[in-house]
């Protein structure tokens, strides 16, 4: 291809850095593929390590078919969580930190063992993890508008800019995780309502299809990284002042405040 990987990947970063959003890299480069776009990703990611983070985890985006539609993709994708991006419980989240964020509910999960490998299952996932948790996934894309092709998307490490965990956390093995049900608020007003089948169908199956993803380009994940399943509902712009929460059955609240 004609790509220049690490010049595009500066953009994505140099956007990042300076909190101000880009043109879709497709505009410029038309051919850029998907597998393109996730070397793309590494090195956006490698930038974020070698500037002294350290990779903790994985995030899936377009789990749902509606969304794959619309952004004219055939499967979901993936990126990376790294600790700089991770909010504690109660923490407050500071907008100006970030372009444009929004927020979407998601069940997440939190690693006991390695998951690797072309065969993995949801019953290994489930097998592999330590407990689930509800949580935030707090977007950030670095194109303007959120306006953007699926490679564009992978390439910027598929919006990840931040999480937060709520709850006490339970063991998946007790509950379906199908039929958990979530709703989400903005100060206070219903925004929407979901289920966990809402994400390909069961929440670890995302998770295992992401595995099985992984597995063709050589990753996979470990034990004690956590993993954001993907959205349960549309995402939320947030503003200073705002308030989103996320209400789980069985697994419980996380309130998000921003300033």
């Amino acid at each position: 291809m004609t790509v220049h990987k690490h010049d595009i990947a500066h953009r994505l970063i140099d956007a990042a850095f300076h909190r101000k959003a880009t043109t879709p890299l497709t505009d410029d480069h038309p051919d850029l593929d998907v597998e393109t776009a996730y070397e793309v990703q590494n090195a956006v990611v490698q930038a974020r390590v070698d500037g002294g983070a350290a990779i903790i985890g994985a995030k899936l985006g377009l789990t749902s078919a509606a969304k794959q539609k619309q952004m004219n993709v055939t499967e979901p994708l993936y990126g990376w969580l790294t600790d700089d991006m991770q909010l504690d419980t109660g923490e407050t989240l500071v907008c100006s930190k970030y372009i444009q964020p929004r927020c979407e509910p998601e069940v997440a999960f939190l690693l006991a063992h390695d998951l690797e490998g072309p065969h993995v299952l949801a019953a290994h996932v489930i097998a592999a993890t330590a407990l689930v948790f509800p949580a935030i996934d707090i977007l950030d894309s670095r194109f303007a508008g959120y306006k953007f092709t699926g490679p564009d998307v992978i390439a910027d490490n598929s919006s990840c800019a931040g999480f937060v965990f709520g709850g006490q956390g339970i063991d998946p093995r007790g509950i379906d995780l199908r039929l958990i049900g979530c709703t989400f608020e903005k100060n206070g007003v219903l925004l929407a309502t979901a289920a966990g089948a809402a994400v390909l169908g069961h929440p670890a199956s995302a998770v295992a299809w992401m595995v099985r993803r992984m597995a063709e380009r050589g990753q996979g994940l470990r034990a004690g990284q956590v993993v954001m399943a993907g959205a349960l509902t549309e995402a939320v712009a947030v503003s200073p002042g705002d308030t989103v929460v996320a209400r789980f059955d069985r697994l419980g609240t996380v309130e998000l405040p921003c300033r």
